[in-house]
């Protein structure tokens, strides 16, 4: 009889890519997703439905009837015209849903998904597991905060837990991106400081294959893996690789990071006040001023986590896809990816 696996926030970029994965590695697949999700893309791939919030801890219990295993993905992710209260709420109080819900159920594995960004800036690269926590946003706050629930349901109740900490996620299907995509393909991209800060992304096939080996191994259980791409580059390298798959000469314009990182401050603080996004603000000038690299050395001797998209292969494969899309302008001569 198959695994029967749920997955939360399955309509999203990594979730949904995650239900391809199980799917093609065998499991039954039901997803637990907001009655307002996009749907279409799951119906074509024959997923059973559950619907509700993570908040709701009914509604999470009855998603996970008859389940073996949950993929818990669902996060409030950078989404700026809400109270800060609203990620506490998603990434923690959502969190302690979903294991209450596996206690309940009697659910034989969860696999958690946090984010390498609990460890915020990283001062030794590359970052292991055991690096310090620093968290710079409410963001990373809360997702350690959720990670650390699900841990204390390992250690005090025996919830047979695995957490997960990605870097950033990319490739076809990922919005987050575009618009660094976009400016650099009109020319309009500027540097904000000397661009020499670090940068890991991990191809998101490889991704979901490293969480679904986390969520297999035995002796899984109870640990924490970072999964991540082989390499790490600056801002300027990942620049200049993107400038050149576009076709584009790579940017040469530097600004001073301190006047605009006070300019977002104020932005944000104005539009907050207003709820409308704010053009800019302070997490978005993160980007430019905190380096992020690791090391997935655990993942691979453990879990037999092997990356097998290399950053150049999966920028042109995700240039492919925004073209694809008309998300970009065709780049002449440009050749598509098998």
């Amino acid at each position: 009889m198959s695994t029967r696996a749920l997955v939360t926030g399955a309509s999203g970029f990594t979730g949904g890519y995650m239900v391809q994965n199980l799917i093609d590695h065998g499991y039954n697949v039901r997803v637990f997703i907001q009655s307002t999700s996009p749907i279409e893309k799951l119906k074509q791939q024959g997923v059973e439905f559950a619907f509700g919030d993570v908040r709701n801890l009914e509604e999470v219990e009855n998603a996970c009837d008859d389940i073996d295993v949950i993929y818990h993905i669902a996060a409030l992710y950078r989404t700026t015209n809400v109270p800060d209260s609203a990620y506490w709420d998603v990434n923690a109080l959502g969190t302690e849903n979903i294991m209450k819900a596996a206690i309940t159920k009697g659910v034989k594995r969860v696999l958690h998904c946090s984010t390498v960004g609990v460890h915020g800036h990283i001062d030794n690269p590359p970052a292991t597991e055991e690096a310090p926590f620093n968290p710079g946003d409410v963001y990373q706050e809360s997702k350690l905060e959720g990670e650390k629930i699900a841990l204390h349901y390992y250690k005090t109740k025996g919830l047979p837990v695995t957490v997960v900490r990605p870097c950033g996620i990319y490739g076809p299907g990922d919005f987050r991106m575009l618009k660094f995509y976009r400016l650099i393909q009109k020319r309009r991209f500027v540097m904000f400081g000397d661009g020499n800060a670090l940068y890991h992304l991990t191809y998101v096939t490889d991704t979901v294959e490293g969480f679904r080996l986390a969520a297999e191994h035995p002796a899984s259980i109870g640990q924490v893996y970072i999964i991540a791409g082989d390499t790490y580059f600056t801002l300027n390298q990942f620049a200049e690789t993107v400038s050149k798959e576009l076709c584009v000469p790579p940017p040469r314009f530097h600004f001073p990071v301190m006047p605009i990182y006070v300019l977002s401050y104020l932005v944000e603080k104005f539009c907050v006040a207003l709820r409308t996004p704010p053009p800019i603000f302070r997490r978005r000038v993160d980007f430019f001023t905190k380096s992020r690299a690791f090391d997935c050395i655990k993942a691979k001797k453990e879990l037999h986590y092997q990356p097998k998209v290399g950053i150049q292969e999966g920028i042109r494969k995700t240039i492919a896809w925004y073209i694809q899309k008309g998300l970009l302008a065709p780049v002449e001569g440009y050749q598509k990816p098998e």
